[in-house]
């Protein structure tokens, strides 16, 4: 709390004598804390006429700093700014104007202001540890690591504790880290931190584990490594305590960095005879033994093999190792551990790799995993663990394994449905392990329709027998059974994938509702139905469904896309917004947490965690999410508000637009999109691949291209300069509009590149697995013709600038060519029109079919609608000065002089007319579709009760249903409204 931060530290500063002015500060720092910015102001102002005569902010600077905070949080940020600064100008050094200074200066996000604070108060306070501390922090939340490195040494001389000098020492590792030239890093800063801990090293300095990480650190990165293994095996190493293992860790990994094959063998030997279950130390036992058999080295004659013990270079000994760690697991009377059993299978798996025989001698795939089953087949991580390894089964064997793992599964007598159940919850998941290896195995994907209707029904029966397992879980548990449910929905998936039969889309999503209402924290059900609904172009139920996941921290950037992606494409334009804020508070907010994370590892030592800290960050801002949200964000508004609530040129300035700016790091971009968030049993054949991946990313970063395009030629448009300009003149260059119709022609130019990029992509007809990434809007947008037509429009406002260079008089041929694009956008969006025709809801022979793709071409012509109406009233300026001038002309004629209009006067004209009729059109339609969406009564559709689903079932696959009818109904009616608002911006622009 705000008031516990300042009086807090004032009490400490005095010894816990409480200040008389702390009790006048208090009520303000508690309206600032409740929220009540408004009496905190008031209060504020009372002190300080109640105290004129102690010169007001000079007397007490922080009455009017808290003054301050309450008017930046009140959205007066000049007046707050400006109140800060005078409070700034005294150079105050008292805690409680220094902290709220602070606070306020954070909140303005302007941290570079605090090192100015804390420079001048250590200037005045030479001795304060305090304040060379604070100004240390100020320094890190902006990233001057030359200044940390003075201001650590500083602090150090002031008061000599070794955690300042590490300061110093970490902050010139950041300099090398942040260098852009490697060879200065490796050369100055890192020798020159190496020196500074070596000096504390012979003086036995040296006190806590963070610095020993930190030598470690600068060792590893000159790439020292043998000098960073004997600090480890010295008398430093003895400090690494904080991490279990964290010594051993390290000599393994430089073991692994030098090739020392053997050592690296020994250790990992040694450590698992202490730990038989740590995995990490079975793939470097195994690395070792295959690059020393490849060596061929032989241990000497008469010394030991190597400092860190025996070493095993045969795969004799490598089998027998492992087979006595399973045996002793099997000797055990408590639970066996898991990992020896599957370092079997591992090395296996790795001399079948390598052509080598000896594999028999470990026994048969199949029966070694039959045994795993036996002993782990009742926890969730079975299936993980066999799922690596189910290849060394020849596919011969796939139905034996599975019938086999079956007689392992306890169920009880069959009942009158044919099936019969678990008793236990233990039996439910070994039972429920068989079936996810058999889907794995692929052996659900070969059967027919009939036979995948009957699974169906069988996964359902154990779904509804589990649920008795869970009636006493908290709303927060899930399900004991709740994995039979989202088998169930992948298998309805396979039937409308392969059959193209909707109603088994219908009756996924009644499933995974009904599963939703048994365990309403279920993850997976949340997200498969969140895609199945943006498949069918339905948003507006997927809002609640993914803030109901509770997104954490980084989540936002792996799993946002899941929401975005569909956000601006389906017509719930105020949904989208939120969307995209959603998204976007968490990237704006990644800088000052950050630093803040950076603060605390100074803090508290956490060197090593400093360097991951400023990767993080690095790695957010060149998120691919975050550039496309950013950028749909920009666009969304544009075309919900510019022209509407307010000009284009200043919706752009508002956004802080620059066309001749491109911020986005296409060489750079990350995609951090995590592709496999939804659970998969799939078999290999059907999982998604690393060329997916490579294709999904090059996909979405050139439509990202063209959207970033797109938004920045509408800048260009806005920002064109609309004040007429003598022709023929230099004035065109003076007032920058030739400048900018060069930028505009420049982004056209990078655009049609750019498309005919796209072109390309999109004819490869990339089909991803359906739970990998979901396409990008490309294809449609291309299919529809909006991208072009968008282009032709920009295009002409370029045409439009050189007449109003040239004139009327002189430009017939000009005229002509303006009045063949009007022409031509005409006929562009009469065809994009005509794509969006066609229900996008309705009934056919008691089935309800849906066409999502007419509701994103319709949002495409809306978008493109905009983009020309835009255009046409750059037009419109373009032509009146012109007109008007004519007029003027027209007056000093005889009578007898000629009055023909000009040809582009009267093909604007017609030209807004057609226009006008478009829009009407398709408002027309989306009144249409509205009224068709209202009649259509659900209620009235038969559902198949009985086989396919119970009348329970039925109410669950109708409310999916309603969710949809819903959705779209709201989708027309926000594009509707945009519709008429244009229809009347449109109005405006007749002479």
């Amino acid at each position: 709390m705000l008031r516990h931060i300042l009086v807090t530290s004032n009490m400490a500063a005095r010894g816990h004598v409480q200040d008389p002015n702390d009790r006048r500060l208090r009520p303000i720092y508690d309206y600032l804390d409740n929220g009540n910015n408004k009496m905190a102001i008031q209060q504020a102002d009372k002190l300080l006429k109640k105290h004129k005569d102690l010169h007001c902010a000079k007397a007490d600077p922080s009455r009017q700093v808290l003054k301050a905070i309450g008017l930046q949080r009140t959205g007066k940020q000049d007046e707050a700014f400006s109140l800060a600064q005078e409070v700034a100008t005294l150079e105050p050094t008292d805690d409680n104007s220094l902290q709220a200074l602070t606070i306020l200066y954070r909140e303005m996000h302007r941290p570079e202001l605090v090192t100015k604070l804390y420079e001048a108060a250590v200037k005045k306070v030479p001795l304060s540890e305090e304040y060379h501390s604070h100004l240390f922090m100020a320094y890190a939340r902006v990233g001057e690591y030359k200044k940390m490195q003075q201001a650590g040494m500083a602090l150090y001389k002031t008061v000599p504790k070794n955690p300042y000098y590490f300061w110093s020492v970490m902050s010139l590792v950041m300099q090398a880290i942040s260098a852009q030239d490697e060879k200065l890093a490796q050369t100055m800063f890192l020798p020159l931190a190496e020196r500074m801990v070596e000096k504390m090293v012979k003086e036995e300095k040296i006190e806590a584990e963070a610095e020993v990480q930190l030598y470690f650190m600068i060792l590893e990165r000159l790439g020292k490594y043998v000098e960073a293994l004997d600090m480890v095996r010295g008398p430093l190493g003895e400090k690494l305590t904080s991490e279990l293992q964290s010594r051993e860790n390290k000599c393994m990994m430089m073991y692994q960095r030098l090739q020392l094959w053997p050592e690296c063998n020994a250790l990992s030997y040694k450590l698992l005879l202490k730990n038989p279950d740590e995995w990490q130390f079975y793939l470097s036992y195994f690395d070792s033994l295959f690059h020393l058999m490849d060596k061929s080295w032989s241990p000497p004659n008469e010394e030991e093999h190597c400092v860190e013990g025996p070493v095993h270079t045969t795969v004799a000994e490598a089998v027998k190792f492992v087979v006595d760690r399973m045996e002793e697991e099997d000797k055990k009377d408590s639970r066996p551990l898991r990992g020896p059993y599957m370092a079997c299978l591992e090395l296996i798996h790795r001399l079948r790799q390598r052509g080598c025989p000896d594999e028999e001698e470990l026994g048969d795939p199949l029966e070694l995993m039959l045994q795993f089953f036996g002993k782990f087949g009742d926890k969730p991580c079975c299936i993980t663990d066999l799922k690596i390894y189910l290849h060394l089964l020849p596919p011969e064997q796939h139905t034996q394994f599975e019938n086999r793992l079956g007689e392992l599964v306890p169920l009880g007598e069959v009942g009158e449905d044919g099936f019969g159940f678990p008793g236990d919850t233990k039996a439910l998941q070994r039972h429920l392990c068989v079936c996810q290896l058999s889907r794995v195995l692929g052996l659900q994907h070969t059967l027919d329709t009939e036979g995948k209707l009957c699974l169906i029904t069988e996964l359902k029966a154990h779904y509804h027998y589990g649920l008795q397992f869970g009636k006493s879980c908290l709303k927060t548990e899930l399900q004991f059974s709740d994995t039979y449910c989202l088998m169930v929905a992948h298998v309805y998936i396979d039937l409308w994938t392969e059959t193209g039969d909707e109603n088994m889309l219908w009756q996924c999503l009644g499933v995974l509702e009904e599963g939703l209402s048994y365990s309403p924290s279920n993850a997976q059900f949340k997200l498969l139905l969140l895609l199945l609904f943006c498949r069918l172009g339905a948003f507006q139920p997927v809002v609640d469904l993914y803030s109901s996941l509770d997104a954490k921290h980084v989540q936002h950037d792996t799993i946002g896309y899941l929401l975005t992606r569909y956000a601006g494409s389906l017509g719930q334009f105020a949904a989208a917004s939120q969307s995209y804020n959603f998204s976007l508070r968490f990237f704006h907010s990644n800088q000052k947490d950050t630093s803040e994370y950076i603060i605390q590892a100074y803090k508290y030592g956490a060197f090593e965690k400093i360097p991951e800290f400023i990767a993080f960050r690095t790695r957010l801002n060149q998120s691919l999410h975050f550039a496309q949200v950013r950028t749909e964000r920009m666009l969304l508004d544009l075309y919900t508000e510019a022209d509407i609530t307010s000009s284009l040129e200043e919706s752009v300035k508002a956004m802080g637009l620059c066309p001749e700016e491109d911020d986005i790091p296409w060489d750079n971009m990350r995609d951090n999109r995590d592709l496999t968030v939804l659970f998969s049993w799939d078999p290999k054949d059907r999982e998604l691949t690393e060329e997916h991946r490579r294709l999904s990313l090059e996909e979405e970063s050139v439509w990202l291209k063209v959207r970033s395009l797109t938004l920045r030629l509408l800048a260009s448009l806005a920002l064109l300069g609309h004040a007429p300009s003598k022709r023929n003149s230099d004035k065109t260059n003076e007032n920058g509009v030739s400048a900018k119709s060069s930028t505009l022609q420049t982004l056209l130019s990078q655009l049609d590149l750019t498309l005919q990029t796209a072109a390309q992509i999109t004819e490869k007809q990339t089909q991803y697995p359906f739970l990998g990434p979901p396409s990008s809007r490309l294809a449609s947008a291309l299919s529809s013709g909006s991208c072009h037509c968008q282009a032709s429009a920009l295009q002409l406002s370029l045409t439009l600038q050189e007449l109003e260079t040239t004139g009327l008089d002189d430009s017939s041929e000009l005229q002509t060519q303006i009045c063949n694009s009007f022409k031509s956008l005409i006929v562009q969006l009469q065809e994009l029109l005509s794509r969006c025709k066609g229900d996008v809801l309705e009934m056919k022979d008691s089935r309800l079919m849906t066409q999502p793709s007419l509701l994103e071409t319709l949002v495409f012509f809306v978008e493109t609608v905009c983009v020309v109406l835009w255009v046409a009233s750059y037009s419109a300026s373009v032509l009146r000065p012109l007109k008007s001038s004519l007029q003027k002309k027209k007056k000093k004629k005889t009578k007898d002089s000629s009055t023909a209009m000009p040809v582009v006067l009267s093909g604007f004209q017609e030209w807004t007319g057609s226009l006008q009729g478009i829009v009407t059109q398709a408002l027309d339609h989306v009144k249409g579709q509205e009224a068709s969406l209202t009649a259509l009564k659900l209620a009235a559709l038969t559902l198949g009760v009985g086989h396919a689903q119970t009348q329970e079932e039925c109410g669950f696959t109708r409310a999916a249903m309603d969710k949809v009818q819903t959705s779209y109904l709201g989708s027309l009616q926000e594009l509707g409204d945009l519709l008429r608002k244009r229809a009347d911006s449109l109005k405006s622009l007749k002479f």
